[in-house]
């Protein structure tokens, strides 16, 4: 897969067929835009995935604005999507006033050769969400693409969202939100030093420090799979500030179990699974040893009593 980022100066070499939207989940929804994309491709046409940088949202309305994958995230699910292009456009102020035939014209028509577009139902486009689904054909028929307008995935009697997920994972509620993404929800980031407490209690860890943009779910344990260099650990993770050692900013420690090796400088993919308790100050270093060890007999229980149901690829 080509990756073209942080740039508007881009053309692509043959025709292509096109999805277009947030995809800020890559869930269940947007593969069934992505499995429809790749159905209509023919020999001599190129499949892409057109997003853009950052949320309009968090540039528009709200810049705390959280987003469930990171753009660095979201290319690595679109590797394993079998597509030729993920294209994410710079959301710059040429862009957000950009009317929306122009957008049609000079993006998808001159700069992607657009072939066919895919999208779902209430996809907008263009300056103050102006383009319509509507619009998207009535220009096609100018231009000489087709437009593919598919339906919601549905999930309980619910539209699988992007929204329900973000409400589900700020709940805790990791198992439903991972049913709603169609894989487990991670946290993907370089491993870098922390206090090296760990290794001091016989319990060593992987410190993350997840991007000020990247959604958590609420401060706690969880249990976890980490990948590092292709290879699952089973694990638990702590997502927030450790206050029994002290820390500033929100961040994920990981306490592989059965591991104890210099990874510093890797990637490691966090995949959360279950909420296992709230965190805690604890009075001592003593008393949160002791809870690691309970967190780990509850984690692995979790994992066993579970076995080939849990996800363990994305």
């Amino acid at each position: 897969m080509r990756y073209i980022k942080n740039t508007l100066d881009f053309m692509l070499p043959k025709r292509s067929i096109i999805t277009l939207g947030k995809f800020d989940g890559l869930h269940r929804g947007h593969k069934k835009l992505v499995n429809r994309v790749k159905e209509l491709k023919k020999p001599g046409f190129e499949t892409v995935i057109f997003t853009f940088d950052v949320s309009p949202v968090m540039r528009l309305s709200d810049p705390s604005f959280k987003l469930i994958l990171t753009g660095e995230e979201r290319c690595h699910l679109a590797k394993g999507m079998d597509v030729d292009w993920l294209v994410e456009c710079p959301f710059v102020p040429e862009i957000m006033h950009m009317d929306a035939k122009d957008f049609v014209r000079e993006i998808l028509v001159r700069q992607m050769k657009a072939a066919h577009l895919v999208v779902g139902p209430d996809f907008h486009f263009g300056h103050k969400r102006g383009g319509t689904t509507a619009l998207l054909k009535e220009m096609g028929k100018q231009y000489g693409y087709q437009v593919d307008v598919l339906e919601k995935v549905t999930d309980g009697g619910a539209a699988v969202s992007s929204t329900r997920i973000r409400r589900e994972i700020m709940e805790g509620n990791l198992e439903k939100a991972n049913d709603l993404l169609g894989y487990p929800f991670f946290v993907e980031g370089e491993i870098v030093h922390g206090k090296h407490l760990g290794h001091t209690i016989g319990i060593p860890t992987i410190n993350q420090r997840p991007s000020v943009h990247k959604l958590l779910p609420p401060f706690g344990v969880y249990a976890s799979i980490t990948q590092i260099d292709g290879e699952p650990y089973f694990g638990i993770s702590n997502i927030g500030v450790k206050p029994t050692v002290g820390d500033s900013r929100p961040g994920v420690e990981t306490y592989l179990f059965d591991v104890d090796k210099e990874l510093y400088g890797k990637q490691a993919h966090v995949r959360l699974y279950e909420f296992i308790r709230p965190e805690y100050k604890f009075p001592s270093i003593a008393q949160l040893q002791h809870q690691i060890k309970k967190d780990e007999a509850a984690c692995r229980n979790y994992f066993r009593d579970r076995g080939k149901k849990v996800f363990t690829s994305v």
